[in-house]
């Protein structure tokens, strides 16, 4: 996807509510608990980046469990992975009085004095996909476990490469929970994995032709580069070109984060190898249901974390890995 994103830790128990919960619908919605509660709540959804393919799931998520409970579900966000944009979108969200806000914070610190602020006028707020420095003012958060999922990747750069050569993790930027989870899930794994030399983290700004750059520049300085970790779309698509610019297409291996359209392609012509799929499918899901259940009195999961899987060109066609690529066009 066009920007930086997720991050977290564990949640066995949530993972398996939500997974059952999407299974029951096929398009992410949630039982009818909480319908019938003689309110029809007003939500919004304010995403990380409007357009973004990720995004566009986690709000079918959203709107498909938003028809089963009976609310009504806005999506907006800023038109670029912004802090001061998503501020501005933020507050007009606050001045219409929504029951509740499910919100992906572009950044983990600005974010969080508006947020007080929304929560403060007795709103809701569900943290979906990002969190905040101090996540304790809202009722849920809905998450990826970007921790085991990096750490995951790891163990596919081990495979890829057979635990041999150097190896490069090209980054957004600071501030961001999620890639930096996904960071640090990489950095464990990838000090089990033998023989790799690693190169450590280069940020590239969520700028694709920077990520490009990165490529060209470690390999340079480290000729035996075996492998590119790229923690979201853009950085991915930049290493993509960096590797082909080199004429190390195949031979560098990738693997990166997302299933929207580029990263498919990726994974059909073999510019990278595997892709980190995420469930924002689920995310949206159960955010919406944790909503409800907050403003209807209902138990509450504080901290939900949903799955992620492995996608290569090899099981890229299965049913499990195709029903969760990123798409902004609602099925179901």
């Amino acid at each position: 996807m066009n920007s930086p994103r997720r991050m977290r830790a564990v949640g066995v128990l949530a993972l398996g509510v939500a997974a059952t919960l999407v299974a029951a619908t096929g398009c992410g919605s949630t039982s009818n608990a909480g319908a019938g509660s003689g309110k029809h709540y007003k939500i919004s959804l304010i995403v990380g980046l409007k357009g973004d393919d990720f995004y566009g799931s986690l709000a079918c998520g959203a709107k498909s469990a938003a028809r089963s409970l009976g609310a009504d579900v806005n999506v907006q966000g800023p038109s670029k992975w912004d802090a001061p944009e998503q501020i501005s979108v933020l507050n007009s969200v606050i001045a219409s009085r929504p029951d509740a806000i499910l919100i992906a914070p572009v950044d983990d610190t600005a974010l969080q004095a508006p947020l007080e602020q929304a929560a403060a006028q007795n709103i809701k707020i569900v943290l979906v996909d990002t969190t905040l420095k101090d996540p304790s003012i809202a009722a849920a958060q809905v998450t990826s476990d970007d921790q085991l999922a990096g750490k995951d990747a790891a163990t596919e750069v081990a495979k890829q490469t057979g635990g041999k050569g150097s190896v490069v993790t090209i980054n957004t930027q600071p501030g961001v929970s999620t890639v930096e989870a996904r960071v640090r899930g990489f950095e464990t794994g990838i000090k089990e994995a033998a023989g790799l030399n690693y190169l450590g983290q280069q940020y590239s700004g969520d700028d694709a032709a920077k990520a490009s750059g990165v490529v060209t520049s470690s390999l340079a300085a480290h000729p035996d580069l075996a492998a590119v970790f790229a923690t979201n779309t853009l950085t991915g698509q930049g290493a993509a070109t960096g590797i082909k610019d080199a004429h190390k297409t195949g031979q560098i291996k990738l693997v990166g984060f997302d299933a929207n359209p580029s990263g498919v392609q990726a994974l059909q012509d073999g510019s990278a190898q595997a892709q980190v799929v995420l469930k924002p499918l689920d995310i949206g899901t159960q955010g919406v249901q944790q909503a409800v259940n907050a403003l209807s009195g209902k138990p509450v999961e504080k901290l939900v974390h949903t799955g992620a899987l492995m996608a290569t060109k090899d099981n890229l066609n299965t049913p499990d890995v195709q029903k969760y690529l990123y798409h902004s066009n609602c099925t179901g």
